[in-house]
């Protein structure tokens, strides 16, 4: 049986969810990603990634399901960039509330959104309680790369936030004729690297657009990129993630036996 949902008829889909059912909602974005990367960078990965997940968790048993991926979310950091498609943060914020009240008519009672876009986390954030309170859905919200921070390239300096090492590794892997890595440049805005207690993984964040550092849209070091690297991380964040589809399976905020 087809893991997407919407390859079912309702009255399959009826059928086929319960309460314990996992129903995950992937989020990218089309969004200016430097000269060298195509603008569905993020939309590749999440819908990419989070469908390998879900079918590996379901080869493994697990009873988890995926609707289509988002592809114009909140990319506002981005509007200044030719290509950006980008929505406000009130109608992604409607919309994901929309969507998850249409969950929240089915069986299913597991809300994961599958996230491959940085300016979405904190909007998801705030829906994941909005959708607990409103709906009485159990909501996550999870990386589509893992573990976040640790897959900086060699001269990035933490800094490695957009279109640098990882994700233009990852789009190697997934679609190599989509790169030119001959438009790559290291686009590091390393005065940051100097504060202790502010930066973008730090104790303190601050409001940014990706133009304010000087680069030219890219936020980090693409250079030494590989299909290879991309390869090693696709397949460690399909392996974290059916391990986080188990446990979100098994959740429960009592602590109550699944």
């Amino acid at each position: 049986m087809s893991r997407r949902l919407v390859e079912l008829s309702g009255t399959a889909a009826a059928a086929a969810l319960s309460p314990d059912s996992v129903v995950v909602l992937p989020t990218g974005a089309i969004e200016f990603h430097g000269p060298h990367l195509p603008l569905m960078t993020d939309f590749l990965i999440a819908d990419s990634i989070a469908n390998a997940s879900v079918d590996a968790a379901a080869a493994a048993g697990q009873d988890v399901w995926i609707l289509p991926t988002l592809a114009y979310t909140k990319s506002d950091e981005h509007h200044w960039a030719p290509g950006t498609m980008w929505i406000s943060w009130d109608t992604l914020m409607q919309t994901v509330v929309e969507l998850g009240n249409s969950i929240a008519a089915t069986p299913a009672k597991k809300l994961v959104f599958f996230n491959g876009h940085g300016g979405n986390v904190a909007l998801l954030q705030v829906a994941c309680r909005e959708l607990r309170r409103r709906f009485g859905l159990e909501t996550f919200l999870m990386g589509a790369t893992v573990p976040a921070g640790s897959h900086d390239g060699p001269e990035e300096l933490g800094l490695g936030i957009h279109a640098g090492h990882a994700e233009t590794s990852l789009v190697m892997h997934l679609r190599p004729e989509l790169v030119d890595l001959g438009l790559a440049e290291r686009s590091v805005p390393e005065h940051l690297a100097e504060f202790e207690h502010i930066g973008f993984k730090k104790r303190v964040t601050f409001g940014w657009l990706s133009n304010d550092f000087g680069t030219n849209g890219t936020l980090g070091d693409p250079t030494g990129a590989t299909a290879a690297y991309g390869e090693q991380l696709f397949d460690a964040a399909v392996v974290e993630a059916v391990a986080a589809f188990e446990e979100i399976a098994r959740f429960s905020h009592d602590g109550s036996a699944r």
